[in-house]
């Protein structure tokens, strides 16, 4: 399957109508820094700040008071171009310039702020074999959270460069997993939750890494050895915000 979905041009001064699927309402936000059209995802300035929206109208005739109006402050990248494979609930790719994190990143979580400061830190002492998860550090409890969040298909985005890890798990917001995978082990799991523990965010992301896996070792293992990458994504997140409501782009079966 081939993807080429592709927006973007001058910004245009408009007023547009955003709609938050989270809270059911749509508001309206001023824009003088993207060309926005319907069906696009933003992010806002306000009390919504942090949600993500999606464009429902544009007007480009209006006159305002612009101390009455919050601006969109980003719009998602949705352009998506490359060859997507088949792996059950997601779609696989070996192309790094298909979907890299950076750009999934952005369908999910808004970006920083000129005060948001993030810190990280990680003792290395913590290493398990993915076909073993007992050997986490996780309750039971936790761990049946987590398996639920992975059979509900929460893992949305999930890849592997070389050796560094990356997975996307949604829930109240958008989770950031990050690891190293090395010979079959996992190492240096961490999640923006800021749990102090292993959550189940880790865990339905090495859930879902595992499986990843699995297929591609079934029915794509030149691929990923020529490449030493893969990113996968959620069927339904990629139509979703992706394809659906977009007016240009088109797709190959």
């Amino acid at each position: 399957m081939t993807f080429k979905i592709e927006f973007g041009a001058e910004p245009r001064r408009s007023v547009v109508q955003v709609y938050f699927e989270e809270r059911h309402f749509t508001l309206a936000y001023y824009n003088d820094s993207f060309d926005l059209h319907v069906g696009d995802i933003v992010y806002v300035e306000g009390k919504q700040e942090g949600l993500r929206g999606r464009v429902s109208e544009v007007n480009y005739n209006f006159k305002i008071k612009l101390s009455d109006y919050k601006r969109v402050i980003a719009v998602a990248d949705t352009n998506v171009h490359g060859k997507f494979f088949m792996t059950g609930s997601h779609f696989l790719t070996f192309d790094r310039e298909a979907l890299p994190c950076e750009k999934a990143r952005g369908w999910f979580i808004a970006p920083a702020t000129d005060g948001d400061e993030f810190v990280s830190g990680s003792d290395g002492a913590q290493s398990f074999p993915l076909n073993k998860l007992e050997k986490m550090k996780i309750t039971s409890a936790v761990a049946e959270r987590g398996r639920e969040c992975y059979l509900n298909n929460k893992v949305r985005y999930i890849c592997i460069d070389g050796t560094r890890g990356y997975a996307i798990v949604e829930g109240t917001r958008g989770y950031e997993v990050e690891f190293e995978y090395r010979g079959g082990n996992i190492s240096g799991l961490t999640c923006s939750c800021f749990c102090s523990y292993d959550c189940k965010h880790e865990f339905a992301a090495m859930l879902q890494l595992k499986e990843s896996l699995e297929i591609i070792a079934r029915n794509y293992a030149e691929e990923y050895e020529r490449t030493n990458y893969f990113a996968a994504i959620s069927k339904g997140i990629l139509f979703a915000l992706a394809i659906d409501g977009k007016e240009k782009g088109g797709f190959t079966l």
